[in-house]
């Protein structure tokens, strides 16, 4: 490929995180791409908390705005493309698109996020960035004091439980099938928390932040905002084919990155929820994007 049509550096999702690069690197006049479908995971979240200068905004607008500074860097371009499939190496990486055009680049950021799996319960997909939360750094303080749901997922939940304190005292916690090993029923007793047993079979929403959960063997149960940590998995399986290094958290899979961001291979770096281990949020893939396009850069100095 020749050199002279070559791209600094692809950035292969353009939400929160790739979007930072992009600016690190626009402003370093390094030649970007950014790849984007258009679908960032937080679509679903009527507005976005925690981020400075942004609080209580919408995503989308916040993403909206930022592709609009991002076109007073000459070296930028956003591309409305999926990238179907990577080859090369360190200075001359090959991405295919899905529309069949061949971009080259000599260094990657991978940012294309995760998908949240969603389970087989009516109602749950259709709550999910209202009246379902998985983050209270994102949304806790709307709905401090009020009355919080938990479905339990597994022994991470016991730590969700100290951590709701801070901003709720009333707390129900949902079984959902799972076994709660008896010492963690004593301290949540020792608590106050109440424990409700049985398969959740439906997710009832009436407007706002309520949910009203049905079970197969218990009551009905109302509470003003449910808290839950469903699996996730990449959006993508590009770090599949390029054989990246991942890290099995309890809630998914994220990619292995170095103290530079750089994932296994040596050229491709990764940023927001697709790296993250735990609590994602877009103060971290804003953070994680901007040091990746940093250090992409850096990497590139002769």
């Amino acid at each position: 490929m020749n050199p002279f049509t070559m791209d600094d550096v692809i950035i292969i999702g353009g939400s929160f995180a790739g979007l930072a690069g992009a600016l690190q690197l626009g402003r370093a006049r390094r030649k970007v791409t950014v790849l984007d479908t258009g679908l960032p995971r937080n679509r679903f979240a009527g507005h976005s908390h925690g981020l400075l200068g942004h609080d209580h905004k919408p995503p989308l607008d916040i993403l909206a705005q930022a592709r609009h500074q991002l076109a007073r860097y000459p070296t930028i371009k956003l591309v409305s493309a999926r990238a179907d499939s990577i080859s090369g190496a360190i200075d001359d990486f090959s991405v295919l698109t899905g529309d069949g055009k061949s971009l080259g680049a000599r260094r990657l950021i991978l940012s294309y996020g995760v998908v949240d799996q969603m389970p087989d319960v009516p109602g749950f997909a259709e709550s999910w960035g209202t009246s379902i939360v998985p983050c209270p750094y994102c949304d806790g303080f709307e709905v401090a004091g009020e009355h919080w749901g938990l479905v339990w997922s597994g022994p991470p939940s016991h730590n969700y439980v100290r951590l709701y304190h801070d901003w709720t005292d009333r707390l129900t916690v949902f079984a959902d099938g799972h076994d709660i090993a008896p010492d963690v029923r004593a301290d949540l007793a020792h608590r106050k928390i109440p424990v409700v047993d049985g398969r959740i079979i439906e997710i009832a929403r009436y407007g706002g932040h309520n949910a009203t959960v049905k079970l197969g063997t218990a009551p009905n149960v109302e509470v003003d905002i449910l808290f839950a940590h469903p699996r996730t998995k990449p959006s993508a399986s590009l770090h599949e084919s390029l054989g990246l290094a991942t890290v099995d958290t309890p809630v998914g899979i994220v990619l292995k990155v170095d103290e530079r961001r750089q994932t296994s291979m040596p050229g491709i770096y990764a940023a927001g929820d697709l790296a993250t281990p735990f609590l994602p949020s877009v103060t971290q893939a804003s953070s994680q994007g901007a040091m990746a396009g940093i250090f992409a850069q850096q990497s590139m100095l002769v």
